[in-house]
């Protein structure tokens, strides 16, 4: 049985047609779930992106909680340098200047003969350690230990002396300055000059100095 060749072609579509359409449902159903696979996938990655983003907080947010829970820093106090000073002047004079050896009260107080007792002491000693510096009593035409004495007068007894009283605070603040500057000038004056009686003339204007500053005599008589 002979066939042309127009039969022959439609045997071969005839044959090849069925196939075809078998494999199209299945591939079109596969790239529709690779599809909607896809399309899930995304919308899952931008879920959970958007989740991500709103456990975050923003940098405003974060900027915020670090200011309320950053501690304020304490406030650094600077004392003067006048009140350091008085400081270390009264734990220097405190821990080398001569004082009682009881906690009791002084009963050197204002008005009581005792007080008047260290007070004329205190001027006394002054006094007459100005007449030891200038030569005046026990003379001699060298340096000995009763001109030397003189010199240092003041520092060895009338500080002390005055000290002894229940003085008031800015008294007591001023024999205390005068208990640490008196030793300095009578070591550095006799690098220049080599007198008793300028050493003494020196230790008597600090005093009234001193005094004149922490008692207020100048405010006082205006």
């Amino acid at each position: 049985m002979r066939f042309g060749v127009v039969e022959l072609k439609l045997i071969a579509m005839n044959l090849l047609l069925p196939t075809r359409l078998c494999y199209l449902p299945s591939s079109t159903h596969a790239s529709t779930r690779y599809f909607r696979g896809g399309r899930h996938q995304h919308l899952r990655t931008q879920l959970n992106s958007s989740d991500v983003d709103a456990q975050l907080p923003s940098n405003d947010e974060a900027s915020a909680s670090q200011q309320g829970t950053a501690k304020p820093s304490a406030p650094t106090t600077i004392l003067p340098p006048t009140k350091d000073l008085k400081k270390v002047v009264q734990k220097t004079a405190a821990t080398f200047a001569p004082r009682a050896s009881t906690a009791t009260k002084n009963p050197a107080v204002p008005g009581s003969a005792l007080y008047s007792v260290f007070e004329v002491q205190g001027y006394a000693t002054m006094m007459l350690g100005g007449a030891l510096s200038f030569n005046l009593i026990l003379p001699s035409n060298e340096p000995d230990i009763w001109r030397l004495m003189g010199m240092w007068s003041i520092w060895m007894f009338t500080i002390p002396s005055l000290r002894a009283r229940d003085c008031s605070k800015n008294e007591k603040e001023a024999l205390n300055y005068l208990f640490l500057l008196l030793p300095l000038l009578n070591v550095l004056i006799p690098f220049f000059v080599k007198s008793f009686a300028a050493v003494w003339s020196a230790d008597t204007a600090a005093f009234f100095l001193i005094y004149a500053w922490k008692m207020e005599w100048v405010k006082k008589t205006e």
